[in-house]
Protein backbone atom coordinates (compact mmCIF):
# COMPACT_ATOMS: atom_id res chain seq x y z
CA UNK A 1 0.00 0.00 0.00
CA UNK A 2 2.69 2.23 0.87
CA UNK A 3 4.42 1.90 -2.26
CA UNK A 4 1.31 2.40 -4.34
CA UNK A 5 0.87 5.69 -2.78
CA UNK A 6 4.55 6.83 -3.30
CA UNK A 7 3.94 6.17 -6.77
CA UNK A 8 1.57 8.60 -6.92
CA UNK A 9 2.63 11.10 -4.06
CA UNK A 10 6.29 11.40 -5.69
CA UNK A 11 5.24 12.31 -9.14
CA UNK A 12 2.55 14.78 -7.85
CA UNK A 13 5.56 16.77 -6.21
CA UNK A 14 7.28 16.81 -9.14
CA UNK A 15 4.21 18.32 -11.25
CA UNK A 16 3.46 20.94 -8.14
CA UNK A 17 6.69 22.02 -8.87
CA UNK A 18 6.11 23.76 -12.72
CA UNK A 19 3.35 25.36 -10.61
CA UNK A 20 5.78 27.02 -8.79
CA UNK A 21 7.33 27.89 -12.07
CA UNK A 22 4.37 29.93 -12.80
CA UNK A 23 4.55 32.16 -9.92
CA UNK A 24 8.68 32.70 -11.40
CA UNK A 25 7.71 34.27 -14.28
CA UNK A 26 4.99 36.26 -12.78
CA UNK A 27 7.51 37.64 -10.17
CA UNK A 28 9.97 38.21 -12.93
CA UNK A 29 7.56 40.60 -14.99
CA UNK A 30 6.17 42.19 -12.15
CA UNK A 31 10.35 42.94 -10.91
CA UNK A 32 10.06 41.10 -7.43
CA UNK A 33 13.55 39.99 -7.23
CA UNK A 34 13.90 38.08 -4.14
CA UNK A 35 9.94 36.32 -5.15
CA UNK A 36 11.79 35.55 -8.40
CA UNK A 37 14.68 33.61 -6.92
CA UNK A 38 13.05 31.72 -3.97
CA UNK A 39 10.40 30.89 -6.69
CA UNK A 40 13.15 28.96 -8.98
CA UNK A 41 14.77 27.36 -6.29
CA UNK A 42 11.49 26.34 -4.42
CA UNK A 43 10.39 24.65 -7.94
CA UNK A 44 14.11 23.71 -8.75
CA UNK A 45 14.55 21.60 -5.38
CA UNK A 46 11.07 20.62 -5.22
CA UNK A 47 11.34 18.50 -8.63
CA UNK A 48 14.85 17.17 -8.09
CA UNK A 49 13.18 15.78 -4.93
CA UNK A 50 10.73 14.24 -6.43
CA UNK A 51 12.88 12.63 -9.17
CA UNK A 52 15.41 11.20 -6.57
CA UNK A 53 12.18 9.99 -5.27
CA UNK A 54 10.98 8.26 -8.08
CA UNK A 55 14.30 6.60 -9.39
CA UNK A 56 14.98 5.22 -5.94
CA UNK A 57 11.61 4.18 -6.43
CA UNK A 58 11.85 -0.46 -5.40
CA UNK A 59 9.74 -1.57 -8.01
CA UNK A 60 11.54 -2.10 -11.34
CA UNK A 61 10.56 -2.81 -14.87
CA UNK A 62 11.40 -6.15 -16.53
CA UNK A 63 13.32 -4.42 -19.40
CA UNK A 64 15.59 -6.03 -21.86
CA UNK A 65 19.10 -5.57 -21.33
CA UNK A 66 19.98 -3.62 -24.43
CA UNK A 67 17.64 -0.61 -23.21
CA UNK A 68 20.67 0.45 -20.32
CA UNK A 69 22.38 1.73 -22.94
CA UNK A 70 20.30 3.24 -24.76
CA UNK A 71 18.92 4.85 -21.27
CA UNK A 72 22.49 6.13 -20.46
CA UNK A 73 23.06 7.64 -23.62
CA UNK A 74 19.72 9.62 -23.82
CA UNK A 75 20.07 10.76 -20.13
CA UNK A 76 23.13 12.23 -21.01
CA UNK A 77 22.55 13.93 -24.29
CA UNK A 78 19.35 15.21 -22.50
CA UNK A 79 20.64 16.92 -19.87
CA UNK A 80 23.79 18.16 -21.76
CA UNK A 81 21.36 19.79 -24.31
CA UNK A 82 19.29 21.19 -21.27
CA UNK A 83 21.70 22.72 -19.43
CA UNK A 84 23.12 24.24 -22.72
CA UNK A 85 19.76 25.34 -23.78
CA UNK A 86 18.83 27.19 -20.46
CA UNK A 87 21.53 28.03 -18.63
CA UNK A 88 24.48 28.58 -21.40
CA UNK A 89 22.58 29.85 -24.70
CA UNK A 90 20.36 31.95 -22.41
CA UNK A 91 22.13 34.78 -19.98
CA UNK A 92 21.82 33.47 -16.73
CA UNK A 93 22.28 36.04 -14.49
CA UNK A 94 19.76 38.64 -16.59
CA UNK A 95 17.03 35.53 -16.87
CA UNK A 96 17.48 33.67 -13.54
CA UNK A 97 18.90 36.46 -10.86
CA UNK A 98 18.39 40.26 -11.62
CA UNK A 99 15.39 41.80 -10.68
CA UNK A 100 12.55 42.20 -13.52
CA UNK A 101 12.28 39.55 -16.86
CA UNK A 102 14.92 39.40 -19.46
CA UNK A 103 14.11 41.47 -22.19
CA UNK A 104 16.39 39.76 -24.30
CA UNK A 105 15.54 37.44 -26.90
CA UNK A 106 17.35 34.09 -27.93
CA UNK A 107 16.07 33.28 -31.42
CA UNK A 108 19.64 31.36 -32.68
CA UNK A 109 20.74 27.86 -32.44
CA UNK A 110 18.53 25.59 -30.23
CA UNK A 111 16.24 28.40 -30.13
CA UNK A 112 15.97 28.54 -34.08
CA UNK A 113 14.99 24.70 -33.55
CA UNK A 114 11.60 25.42 -31.43
CA UNK A 115 10.56 28.44 -29.07
CA UNK A 116 11.06 25.75 -26.34
CA UNK A 117 14.07 23.18 -26.82
CA UNK A 118 13.86 22.62 -23.36
CA UNK A 119 10.62 20.44 -23.45
CA UNK A 120 12.17 18.28 -25.87
CA UNK A 121 15.39 17.79 -23.68
CA UNK A 122 13.27 17.17 -20.52
CA UNK A 123 11.89 14.58 -22.59
CA UNK A 124 15.36 12.73 -23.67
CA UNK A 125 16.30 12.88 -20.05
CA UNK A 126 13.04 11.49 -18.40
CA UNK A 127 12.97 8.79 -21.02
CA UNK A 128 16.82 8.19 -20.62
CA UNK A 129 15.85 7.74 -17.06
CA UNK A 130 13.05 5.48 -17.48
CA UNK A 131 15.35 2.85 -19.76
CA UNK A 132 18.64 3.23 -17.57
CA UNK A 133 17.03 3.20 -13.69
CA UNK A 134 13.75 1.17 -15.01
CA UNK A 135 11.63 2.45 -11.99
CA UNK A 136 8.42 1.46 -12.29
CA UNK A 137 7.02 4.74 -10.77
CA UNK A 138 8.99 7.09 -13.61
CA UNK A 139 5.70 5.56 -16.09
CA UNK A 140 3.61 7.42 -13.97
CA UNK A 141 6.34 10.21 -13.52
CA UNK A 142 7.68 10.89 -16.88
CA UNK A 143 4.47 11.51 -18.74
CA UNK A 144 2.89 13.23 -16.09
CA UNK A 145 6.10 15.84 -15.61
CA UNK A 146 6.12 16.17 -19.56
CA UNK A 147 2.27 17.04 -19.72
CA UNK A 148 2.71 19.95 -17.15
CA UNK A 149 6.24 21.19 -18.94
CA UNK A 150 3.97 21.59 -22.04
CA UNK A 151 1.39 23.59 -20.05
CA UNK A 152 3.90 25.54 -18.55
CA UNK A 153 5.72 26.61 -21.70
CA UNK A 154 2.36 27.00 -23.33
CA UNK A 155 1.07 29.22 -21.04
CA UNK A 156 4.66 30.75 -21.33
CA UNK A 157 4.75 31.40 -25.25
CA UNK A 158 0.64 32.83 -24.71
CA UNK A 159 0.78 34.75 -21.70
CA UNK A 160 4.25 35.73 -20.25
CA UNK A 161 6.55 36.05 -22.95
CA UNK A 162 4.66 38.35 -25.49
CA UNK A 163 4.81 40.75 -22.71
CA UNK A 164 8.35 40.37 -21.79
CA UNK A 165 9.94 40.18 -25.21
CA UNK A 166 8.93 42.99 -27.73
CA UNK A 167 9.63 40.83 -30.86
CA UNK A 168 7.97 37.17 -29.37
CA UNK A 169 5.25 37.81 -31.79
CA UNK A 170 7.48 37.48 -35.07
CA UNK A 171 9.51 34.72 -33.73
CA UNK A 172 6.27 32.62 -32.82
CA UNK A 173 5.21 33.01 -36.30
CA UNK A 174 8.94 32.09 -37.91
CA UNK A 175 9.90 29.17 -35.20
CA UNK A 176 8.00 26.02 -34.31
CA UNK A 177 6.83 25.61 -30.51
CA UNK A 178 7.72 22.40 -29.97
CA UNK A 179 8.30 20.04 -32.59
CA UNK A 180 10.97 20.95 -34.94
CA UNK A 181 10.66 20.92 -39.04
CA UNK A 182 12.97 21.19 -41.83
CA UNK A 183 13.20 25.09 -41.70
CA UNK A 184 13.80 25.36 -37.75
CA UNK A 185 16.50 22.55 -38.69
CA UNK A 186 18.19 24.43 -41.17
CA UNK A 187 18.06 27.70 -39.01
CA UNK A 188 19.87 25.35 -35.87
CA UNK A 189 22.41 23.93 -38.31
CA UNK A 190 22.94 27.52 -39.74
CA UNK A 191 23.13 29.68 -36.50
CA UNK A 192 25.52 27.12 -33.72
CA UNK A 193 27.97 29.26 -32.25
CA UNK A 194 31.10 27.37 -33.51
CA UNK A 195 29.42 27.85 -37.24
CA UNK A 196 28.94 31.60 -36.45
CA UNK A 197 32.32 32.17 -35.39
CA UNK A 198 33.29 30.41 -39.09
CA UNK A 199 31.68 32.90 -41.03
Amino acid sequence: METAVRELVDPLLGMIAFFILCGFDMASLARLAVLKRVTLCVASALFLFALVRVLMHPAMLPLPAWCVPLGWLLSILGLILLVYSLALEIPFQRAYLTPGASSELVTTATYALTRHPGALWLAMLLVGLLLTIRSRAMLIAAPAWLLMDILYVWLQDRVFFPHQFADYRQYQHQTPMLLPDLASLRRCWQTLPWRRERS
